[in-house]
């Protein structure tokens, strides 16, 4: 059987739906029949978007796009007050909207406002905004936040991008758990754990895809098939990396804390073949 949320009929909200991940969510649920709104900023960008999420819907008119930059409450509130006038409410929320500018600890700090802007308070402000209206429908429904395992495994390199997908995870698990114990509450969290997915975020200039990497498209497969099993944690494979290696990597950062070890032992010369022999148990 079909989530009652993913069904023809039921409306999709996507910020960051303009490309990647976003936009390939927006074309499999207007597949599905669908009523889809993709929020994203750049007027020529949605347009051109919502034309491609067209082609994959039985009515036009089910598919609307608006501008908004989700770092930007009122942004948010209009977003929210547009899809209820256009649709009746919402019954997914995806909050996908993400960059990454590249940061360094001491580098400037205009990136990691608007890496914190857009990728954690995004994603506290649209649950915080559409939340309430989703439950008060008393309908089924999924607010689904795009994460990282850089959020999670925290590797070197972009401070700002792992604590703001960090945020996301605390988050969100702090909001299934409020949902789970609001009474009458039919509206269930999830948090999305994409791998390596060739979009233009994590492109790094290239113009085709990698071997090891998904295409977005793979990516919500495997979500919308999570979603239907009710997963909460959607942690992504992709073609270099399989869920054992994840799973490994994620067990060896929470034992930094368990056993004491320095942080960050992953990338510690003096844990490295300590690492290199945990990854090797089982095989």
């Amino acid at each position: 059987m079909s989530h009652p949320v993913l069904v023809p009929g039921a409306v999709a909200v996507i910020t960051g739906g303009a490309s990647g991940i976003g936009l390939a969510a927006a074309k499999k649920f207007a597949a599905r029949g669908m009523k889809v709104c993709i929020a994203d900023i750049g007027a020529k960008r949605l347009a051109d978007a919502r034309a491609q999420v067209i082609l994959s819907a039985s009515n036009k008119e089910d598919v609307m796009a608006v501008e908004a930059d989700v770092s930007r409450v009122d942004d948010l509130v209009a977003l929210e007050k547009s899809v209820a006038k256009t649709f009746g409410g919402t019954d997914l929320l995806m909050n996908n909207a993400g960059v990454q500018p590249g940061s360094a600890l001491f580098g400037p700090v205009e990136n990691w406002e608007r890496v914190l802007a857009v990728n954690l308070w995004g994603v506290i402000h649209g649950s915080r905004i559409f939340g309430p209206a989703m439950i008060a429908r008393g309908r089924p429904g999924l607010i689904v936040n795009t994460g990282s395992k850089q959020g999670i495994t925290t590797p070197p390199g972009d401070p700002a991008y792992n604590v703001s997908k960090s945020g996301v995870k605390t988050f969100t698990e702090a909001l299934q758990h409020e949902l789970r114990n609001t009474k009458d509450c039919r509206v269930s969290a999830h948090l999305l754990i994409p791998g390596f997915v060739f979009t233009p975020l994590a492109s790094g200039g290239r113009t085709e895809k990698p071997d090891s990497a998904w295409t977005p498209e793979q990516t919500v497969d495997f979500m919308l098939e999570s979603l239907e099993r009710g997963d909460f944690y959607i942690l992504c494979p992709d073609n270099d990396v399989p869920r054992a290696l994840d799973e490994k990597r994620i067990r060896w950062a929470a034992g930094d804390v368990v056993e004491n070890r320095p942080p960050l032992s992953r990338w510690h010369p003096d844990f490295s073949d300590a690492f290199a022999a945990f990854v090797r148990e089982g095989d």
